[in-house]
């Protein structure tokens, strides 16, 4: 999987979304295990070719190491809109056994992202492409959110 994230075009690592998502997983290595890697190699398991998906049976439980890849993913989108708007924003998800369930992130009473999950065992894109352009438009919806309500935001 490390080669395909290597191949991308430095745009999609250099995104602001995507640093946001490297200083998530780089926050993690609390014992300096990961200092090797590089980014595209942190990157490597949100990488799932259409030729791995078809692998992937169409039910199955998502494994803690893929919740988990999720979690940091939408810690990403928080923080990214947090940067952007100066509102914390904050991720709760809630999930099934069976890899479905919803993530919403909330900055004061203001709920920006509201995502129903599925299929969490699948969770992945085709490429670093993809998993900028989907965390960037999740990020831009959130920050419209918070620019149209801020006074939900801002209660108090």
């Amino acid at each position: 999987m490390t080669a395909i994230a290597t191949q991308e075009a430095p745009a999609a690592i250099d995104s602001p979304f995507v640093q946001e998502l490297i200083k998530q997983w780089r926050a993690q290595d609390t014992h300096g295990a990961w200092d090797g890697k590089s980014n595209a190699d942190l990157l490597a398991p949100y990488i799932i070719t259409r030729e791995q998906r078809r692998e992937i049976p169409i039910i199955g439980d998502p494994d803690p190491e893929t919740l988990w890849r999720l979690e940091l993913f939408y810690n990403a989108v928080g923080l990214a809109i947090e940067r952007q708007t100066g509102s914390i924003a904050t991720p709760m998800m809630k999930m099934s056994h069976e890899g479905f369930g919803r993530m919403v992130l909330m900055a004061g009473r203001l709920v920006v992202v509201n995502k129903h999950l599925r299929d969490v065992h699948r969770f992945g894109f085709e490429s670093v492409d993809k998993l900028a352009e989907e965390g960037d438009k999740i990020v831009t919806a959130g920050v419209e959110m918070i620019r149209q309500f801020p006074e939900v935001v801002n209660y108090g």
